[in-house]
């Protein structure tokens, strides 16, 4: 089994122990459904989803024995997780878990240029976070666009996504900074 974060708490909602969620995972309504059993991260604190809402665009949580407002705000700002098993995969097989791309290696033309570090999530798209083999310390990760263009081929099996980048996308930064100098 692995741990995965699937949200953060938010401030105290009302006076009845309900608490704000900023959701982490594409699957709210799976990861936070009445009865699901969540870690605060970095603790052994288990809480039990009691009751799951939306209201106003916002994903409301009550837990067994957080019964008030104190009780809630004590718990803003923790960090959810899960445990899944480590070959779980999302129904859709376009879709991957961060933990399951963390790690692979970065392939162009069947040789290994560095290693996925994160999936950034932003609101237009999704960006791989890519170490690249040989990189000194201190230099910055590639961000990489996780579009189907550039990452056509993510192979789990293998361990591996294939990159076909646009001419410059995986240059160092120091090299871009030499190049507009000249």
């Amino acid at each position: 089994l692995v741990r995965v974060v699937v949200g953060r708490i938010g401030r105290p909602h009302g006076i009845r122990g309900e608490v704000t969620v900023e959701p982490r995972t594409d699957e709210p309504d799976q990861r936070f459904a009445d009865g699901a059993v969540l870690s605060i991260q970095g603790t052994d604190r288990i809480l039990v989803v009691h009751r799951a809402h939306w209201h106003s665009g916002r994903l409301l949580l009550s837990f067994d024995g957080v019964d008030d407002r104190d009780a809630a705000e004590g718990l803003r700002g923790s960090i959810l997780e899960v445990e899944r098993s480590a070959d779980e995969r999302p129904d859709d097989p376009e879709e991957f878990y961060d933990s399951q791309l963390v790690g692979c290696a970065a392939v162009i033309d069947d040789e290994t240029v560095g290693e996925v570090t994160e999936v950034v999530h932003l609101p237009a798209q999704d960006l791989l976070s890519v170490r690249m083999s040989g990189a000194a310390d201190g230099t910055p990760d590639v961000l990489v666009p996780f579009v189907r263009a550039i990452v056509p081929t993510v192979d789990l099996a293998a361990r591996r996504v294939v990159l076909t980048p646009p001419p410059g996308l995986l240059d160092p930064p120091d090299a871009i900074e030499e190049s507009e100098a000249t």
